[in-house]
């Protein structure tokens, strides 16, 4: 698993790295449109501001802002015990600090995970998922927000998030700008400029404003590429914690088979933190195209359950290879030979535990010389050895039963 992290890690710095170089360029080249070749380092600085500025406000109280931007409210363990303890198993699963719980009451089914790191991590779910899961489905929801926690998946998409801001921003101000000063009929030296010097202002101009418009796009899709990417991952890593890839796969055919309406405290920026894109309806969720925020829910589940040979990372690494026929997005150095075995869905474990104490009580009982009576109604009478009566009556159909002739 910690394989799997510090690769994940190194993916995601080469990616901010590139949406950096996108930021600054952006910045260059409007600093060069603006203040000319000399001072064009000043584009530079104010890039850097705004990043640096958005970075402290999501570092000091970002997670806050989401929460609260969310409308979730945190909860006690009263409020919602059967919650609580599921956070607690796939928190003690993955062996992380237990986080903090939060619930929005909303009726369409998401979830989503925030915080800087694990120590100071929450989760929020809606009320409408808590309202449509049962305890395996809401287990592997809880546990694919676990696996995001785990994977450091909250701090980078936050940064990545707010240097995707800052571009959008940066590019917005500036064509805004030129927007009003061409309306109020301004003019610029470098319009009124003659010669090859005019000429290679106006030139900076252009380049500056096909910057303004093409950085935005290409940030976009990196930033979904990070999204997506992470996605499926912590479908890998739930599955891995739970031992029951069907739960989560169950759970996501129900939320995005759900008809209600969509999320409405959720927006383009805290889109891409929730489990399923909560700005698309159910009917256009399955479709993939590089503009989403997260891969369609139908290749999600049939990853899943394609998972037949385990739970392992590198199980769901041979899914994934299996249901889309594109080479794995887990990283080599974490596909390692862990066995980990599926467990059965919890009904039918708890079934089958309580057939096995059954069982063992049975015996118990026979070693004891309790006497065992079979009625033909088909129940099963346990007379104990000290009853002191010779005949009993089945208490199903009310025939007696005699003792002595077993």
């Amino acid at each position: 698993m910690w394989e799997l992290i510090r690769a994940n890690k190194r993916n995601s710095i080469v990616l901010m790295g590139i949406m950096a170089a996108v930021l600054l360029g952006l910045g260059f080249v409007i600093g060069l449109a603006f203040f000319g070749p000399d001072a064009a380092f000043f584009g530079l600085i104010i890039a850097s501001a705004v990043w640096i500025l958005l970075t402290l406000i999501s570092f000091t109280s970002g997670d806050q802002i989401l929460l609260a931007s969310s409308k979730a409210k945190p909860v006690s363990h009263d409020v919602h015990p059967q919650l609580f303890n599921v956070v607690e198993e796939m928190s003690i699963a993955a062996g992380l600090p237990m986080p903090k719980v939060y619930i929005i009451i909303d009726p369409a089914p998401n979830a989503f995970a925030t915080g800087r790191k694990p120590e100071s991590a929450s989760i929020a779910v809606t009320a409408g998922l808590l309202g449509r899961l049962n305890r395996d489905e809401l287990q592997g929801v809880i546990a694919h927000e676990m696996s995001h926690i785990l994977h450091r998946d909250i701090l980078f998409v936050t940064l990545a998030g707010i240097m995707l801001g800052s571009i959008v921003l940066l590019s917005q101000i500036f064509l805004r700008g030129m927007f009003y000063s061409s309306m109020s009929g301004s003019r610029r030296r470098y319009s009124s400029g003659k010669g090859g010097g005019g000429q290679m202002q106006l030139a900076m101009l252009v380049v500056a404003i096909a910057a303004a418009i093409l950085a935005p796009i290409m940030a976009h899709f990196l930033y979904f590429a990070i999204s997506r990417r992470r996605e499926y991952l912590a479908d890998a890593g739930a599955a891995r914690l739970t031992r029951y890839p069907e739960g989560l796969a169950s759970a996501l055919e129900k939320i995005s088979n759900d008809r209600s309406p969509r999320l409405g405290s959720a927006n383009k920026v805290t889109a891409p933190m929730y489990i399923v894109n909560p700005l698309k309806k159910a009917k256009s969720v399955k479709l993939s195209d590089l503009s989403s925020t997260h891969p369609p829910i139908s290749e999600r589940i049939k990853i899943l359950r394609n998972m037949s040979g385990g739970a392992s990372i590198a199980n769901y690494s041979e899914a994934y290879s299996k249901t889309t026929g594109n080479r794995t997005i887990v990283p080599k150095a974490a596909l390692s030979k862990e066995d980990v075995a599926i467990r059965e869905a919890g009904a039918k474990a708890e079934a089958k535990e309580a057939k096995q104490m059954h069982q063992i009580g049975d015996i118990m009982r026979m070693v004891n010389g309790f006497v065992f009576l079979t009625c033909v109604c088909g129940l099963t009478l346990k007379v104990p050895p000290n009853y002191k009566h010779d005949k009993v009556k089945c208490p199903r159909c009310k025939k007696i039963l005699d003792i002595k002739g077993v």
